[in-house]
């Protein structure tokens, strides 16, 4: 195992980092803060650990990284980062203990939004910013970013890249991994932007539309209001929110063809036409029965409905109504919809989409083949030809992540936690959408849970970000063998 190497970036990674508390401390200082000096120590301890790391292991910056070494290296970059990413939390003094400091960031960094604060506008302007701007870096990820500005990476480029961004595959938008990493950021950045700009003339201030752009892109779900985008009251921040949550629930992929001007591509993809079909059905669904059960008005129903759906599909969180108060159907479909998350290649979490779509084709295709025995079906994917081992893995893949979810929620109820907010806490941090049931609703939070119950919902937070297979294929005992 090359650790020379794998501490080389993961001090690279902590240098990025930094650059970023460093915009945290302009705005504290523009915003006349009290968290400036907090922010600029933990500015100082991230920039200071990641140079003595480099510095140590220069030598080893351009050794090649073999799939062992890339798993390694992905999984402790994410729990390094999140570490320090905590420290604005401690230094000022906003948490009462470090598991709920590094709860807060890994919530943050893995976009998974769920918070232990009662009250965030009581949070100075800077951590806030930094709040906001973990679910960013996260939501395309830091290993990605290191990539793009970093060409030293060396020939395990592409092997970290899978491992950050898991999936059935990983299409290259440039002839080399470094330039997909630039197209996926410029994409990303443009994008951020692009929301920026209709919060602002939405009704947000610029303020409050840079946080929120970043949370909604990178579909995390942190706000600065206690009341999520309820606070605004705004229709048209709705569904500008909406329509933010909907583009980062798409692979990114798709916008760099779009932007080729290969356009057929980009509404021709197999997922997206599902990814649209779902989220429909879903709407169509809710608004029914809001406008029969809960809300007077059509109008009100569809605004609702179409917030709440997107927001839990892509699994960004935010909330614009209390969905405890609504019919047992809806809170049932919500729940359900969590499992999707986004298309591959988006910001999203969850099981995605083309997983979801291709077992749906498969299992026709058993019916199908009951029926006509001899028939000989071929299972396609926009014109390409699926194998049976890429199959098998997607139900690999699916079964592991209800195995997973078992065996956290029995962990969870055994911390005292009620069914309720133990099932639903772990299948939302698993997906990585933040708001939950029972205590962890969309108008509570995750203070009341437990400390152990704390560092159970990180690790689904954690595997859930990294698709299970980069992190738990550390515990196996094949992984350490030569």
């Amino acid at each position: 195992m090359n650790y020379k190497t794998i501490i080389n970036i993961i001090g690279t990674a902590l240098i990025i980092l930094s650059i970023f508390m460093l915009l945290s401390v302009f705005v504290s200082i523009l915003n006349h803060s009290s968290d400036t000096f907090a922010l600029g120590l933990s500015f100082f301890l991230t920039l200071f650990s990641g140079t003595v790391m480099l510095s140590i292991t220069k030598q080893y910056t351009h050794e090649e990284l073999m799939y062992r070494e890339a798993f390694m290296t992905v999984t402790f970059t994410w729990i390094v980062i999140t570490f320090f990413g905590c420290l604005p939390y401690i230094f000022t003094g906003s948490v009462v203990s470090f598991t709920d400091a590094f709860f807060e960031s890994m919530s943050g960094f893995t976009t998974t939004g769920a918070s232990i604060f009662m009250d965030v506008e009581k949070l100075p302007a800077g951590l806030l910013f930094w709040r906001s701007m973990t679910q960013w870096i996260g939501g395309m990820g830091i290993i990605v970013f290191a990539l793009a500005i970093l060409p030293i990476m060396g020939t395990g480029g592409m092997q970290l890249f899978k491992a950050e961004v898991p999936g059935i595959t990983v299409d290259k938008l440039r002839p080399s991994i470094i330039g997909t990493a630039k197209a996926l950021w410029f994409i990303y950045i443009g994008i951020t932007g692009i929301i920026v700009v209709l919060y602002y003339f939405g009704g947000m201030d610029i303020y409050d539309a840079f946080c929120h752009a970043f949370t909604t892109i990178s579909t995390g779900g942190f706000s600065t209001k206690n009341a999520s985008i309820a606070h605004f009251n705004n229709p048209l921040l709705d569904y500008i929110s909406s329509l933010g949550m909907f583009l980062g629930g798409i692979n990114f992929a798709l916008y760099f063809y779009l932007l080729k001007g290969t356009i057929r591509k980009f509404f021709k993809n197999a997922e997206f036409r599902f990814y649209c079909c779902i989220i429909t059905i879903t709407v169509i669904l809710i608004t029914i029965d809001l406008w029969l059960y809960v809300y007077s008005s059509f109008s009100d129903s569809l605004r609702y409905a179409i917030f709440q759906v997107v927001s839990m599909m892509t699994t960004t969180g935010y909330a614009t109504a209390n969905y405890l108060n609504w019919s047992a159907f809806s809170q049932l479909i919500l729940l359900i919809i969590m499992f999707f998350g986004g298309m591959t290649g988006s910001t999203g979490g969850g099981i995605k989409h083309v997983r979801i779509y291709l077992m749906i084709k498969q299992i026709y295709r058993e019916f199908y083949q009951l029926i006509h025995p001899r028939a000989v079906l071929v299972l396609k994917l926009d014109e390409k030809i699926l194998t049976k081992e890429l199959l098998g893995s997607i139900w690999g893949f699916v079964f592991l992540a209800i195995f997973v979810c078992i065996i956290a929620s029995i962990a969870m109820t055994s911390t005292g936690v009620d069914l309720i907010t133990s099932v639903s806490t772990v299948i939302s941090t698993m997906n990585n959408v933040g708001p939950a049931m029972g205590e962890a609703g969309p108008v509570g939070n995750y203070s009341s849970i437990p400390i152990a119950g704390k560092w159970i919902l990180i690790f689904c937070m954690l595997v859930g970000r990294l698709e299970y297979y980069t992190v738990l294929i550390l515990v196996t005992p094949a992984f350490w063998k030569k």
